[in-house]
């Protein structure tokens, strides 16, 4: 149940917050070029446990990908599953998913040189949704769904904030509301720094990265919290 909050400005120019919800047993690694081989020149946050990545980048190509799940509508037998960790690194590789799929659902974000979008796959319909300039949000539904509560509630702050391309410490700024957003109890559905456990999901939030895709390249930055779940104040 990760979140994303993107500013796009034109279709070569992004600017994003990505956090990611895991479960804590689950091992990672930092972003760094994992993938020499099959993978060159490609960074990315490493799933110890598939191989795959939740965020990737391609500097060179000034492409960006963040792996997200959402629900099914069809019920996919977890040994018939493909991993969705191959993903985020197809994409920043060119190479986007074309359906049908033999993996669970997914929301996959697309930062590229010729636009932003959302790739939804739930199990049977493989959608495409393009964003448009402006700041939004995504986590396990629909771009801008109001109907998840943690959209709802922070979206319109954020947009508030302003264009990040025209702010001098747009990084700072989006930090200093997520901090702000930590002051709600994890477990409440309004959290975006979340422990997703009393809602039937072993996830808590493990990290998050800011990340800026321009004409001038790709610049990403890493951080992980301190303890499951929880905001250093």
């Amino acid at each position: 149940m990760c979140t994303v909050v993107i500013d796009v400005a034109g279709p070569d120019s992004a600017r994003l917050l990505a956090v990611r919800d895991e479960d804590p047993q689950r091992e990672w690694d930092a972003l760094g070029e994992w993938w020499p081989d099959a993978h060159p020149g490609v960074s990315g946050i490493r799933d110890r446990r598939a191989g795959g990545a939740w965020l990737a980048v391609n500097l060179s190509e000034r492409r960006l990908a963040v792996l997200l799940n959402r629900a099914d509508v069809v019920d996919l037998a977890g040994d018939a599953a493909v991993s969705r960790g191959s993903l985020a690194l197809e994409s920043v590789a060119g190479r986007s998913p074309v359906a049908p799929l033999q993996m669970h659902g997914f929301n996959l974000l697309e930062v590229r040189p010729e636009g932003s979008r959302v790739l939804s796959w739930d199990g049977v319909e493989l959608r495409e949704t393009p964003i448009g300039d402006g700041i939004h949000m995504i986590a396990h539904d629909d771009l801008d769904d109001l109907g998840t509560p943690r959209i709802a509630a922070w979206l319109p702050a954020f947009r508030a904030l302003g264009p990040a391309a025209e702010s001098t410490d747009w990084t700072r700024e989006w930090t200093s509301l997520l901090a702000s957003s930590s002051r709600l109890d994890p477990e409440d559905d309004r959290a975006i720094i979340r422990d997703n456990r009393p809602h039937g999901y072993p996830t808590q939030s493990l990290l998050y990265c800011t990340a800026s895709v321009t004409p001038a390249g790709v610049e990403v930055d890493y951080r992980a919290l301190p303890s499951p779940g929880h905001w250093d104040h």
